[in-house]
């Protein structure tokens, strides 16, 4: 028997959801960086089975995606092993599923499967909802007692651990707990939300700064997920930064960070870091347009920041930044390096840095002369009311 055979014959041992969770493991060491020999033919026979468009996204069956609906918006098909404040992964949805059916809720797990099942054979999208919605409010309330003690939660980590290696699946387990516990309300804020914000001006600022405040009272653990839903209308993520700058008493990085919404930078740094995933699969799949796409973006995120925020070097944001840009440099290199050095490659045009450019360093300067005229009136603000 040669190997091929033996490899199918290994995978057909397996039962159908532990060969979905062994795709998905696979997918998160890959996107992960680990090499692992062989890997590329085991997913490819794996995403045949699963997913008959080759996807290499993991997308869940009928019963889990109803349940896991509310979180849909919020999903990310990045490594679930960086972080992600306000976003849960697509790779730990199989395993955490897998837990809820075999471990958690198995009874009440095979009678939402079949009831289910049965709506959807039945074209009843109503009652479709409703059985996932109960369910759903079962699994809130166990998941709320296991997870209120030290030794449940000890007890969920455990056994999770059994379905995926990731170190991330217990946290996106709490996660998806807030999300489907404020599931009505994030729709409402959702709702509100313009359709595409194109300029993240003052004024749009201020009206969702307020939604915002409003939504955070209610709701204060389930926040970063309202401005999950809010960076995916903005034209560019990084525009999320100015719900923290627009606040702050001047632009250094103290006082961005002495904000309410400082958790903001993080995040845009979050969704830079998962730029450098994306390169990374990009590169090694030779999609060069891609990489070009996303190194623009990376630098464009990159200035923004640095403009934005005065001393940002300096501070943990700063230090982060400059850990990404070094990894991001290096993939850049590699893949420049391949080339000769008389042969120009894409990925080292200066054209990707727009602001090395005669308008973007006009605009550099127009920003600055504005904020010195910003930063100086609310120090004359703050002598005022002073005396």
């Amino acid at each position: 028997m040669n190997e091929v055979d033996q490899l199918s014959e290994f995978l057909q041992r397996l039962t159908p959801l532990s060969r979905s969770c062994l795709l998905s493991e696979l997918e998160r060491l890959e996107l992960c960086g680990v090499d692992m020999p062989g890997s590329s033919e085991v997913q490819a026979k794996l995403r045949a089975e699963f997913r008959k468009d080759g996807s290499s996204q993991a997308r869940a069956t009928s019963p889990s995606r109803y349940f896991f609906a509310p979180i849909e918006l919020l999903l990310i098909d990045g490594a679930p092993e960086h972080a992600n404040a306000g976003r849960i992964s697509r790779n730990t949805l199989t395993p955490i599923w897998e837990w809820i059916c075999r471990d958690l809720l198995p009874t009440m797990a095979r009678d939402y499967i079949k009831a289910i099942n049965d709506q959807v054979a039945a074209n009843n999208p109503k009652e479709v909802l409703k059985v996932a919605s109960t369910f759903q409010t079962k699994v809130v309330k166990v998941l709320e007692n296991i997870l209120a003690s030290p030794d449940g939660a000890e007890q969920a980590r455990s056994k999770l651990a059994q379905y995926t290696a990731s170190r991330t699946a217990f946290d996106d387990v709490a996660k998806i707990l807030h999300v489907l516990r404020a599931g009505d309300a994030l729709r409402k804020f959702d709702d509100k939300l313009p359709e595409k914000i194109a300029k993240f001006d003052d004024g749009q600022v201020a009206q969702i700064t307020a939604q915002l405040d409003a939504f955070k009272k209610s709701h204060p653990h389930t926040l970063p997920f309202a401005l999950a839903l809010l960076a995916r209308r903005l034209k560019t993520s990084w525009q999320l930064v100015r719900l923290a700058t627009k606040s702050a008493a001047s632009k250094s990085a103290a006082d961005v960070a002495a904000t309410p919404y400082a958790c903001v930078v993080p995040m845009v740094l979050d969704r830079l870091d998962d730029k450098r995933l994306a390169l990374r699969v990009a590169l090694r799949n030779n999609r060069v347009l891609v990489a070009r796409d996303l190194l623009a973006e990376i630098y464009d995120t990159e200035y923004a920041l640095k403009v934005r925020i005065d001393g940002l070097d300096q501070s943990e944001w700063g230090i982060r930044l400059q850990h990404l840009m070094d990894a991001i440099a290096a993939l850049v290199s590699a893949e420049v390096s391949r080339f000769p050095s008389n042969v120009g490659h894409i990925l080292g045009s200066r054209r990707l840095r727009s602001h090395d450019t005669l308008g973007g360093k006009l605009s550099y300067l127009a920003w600055k002369g504005r904020d010195a005229v910003q930063d100086g009136a609310a120090v004359f603000r703050k002598l005022l009311g002073q005396s």
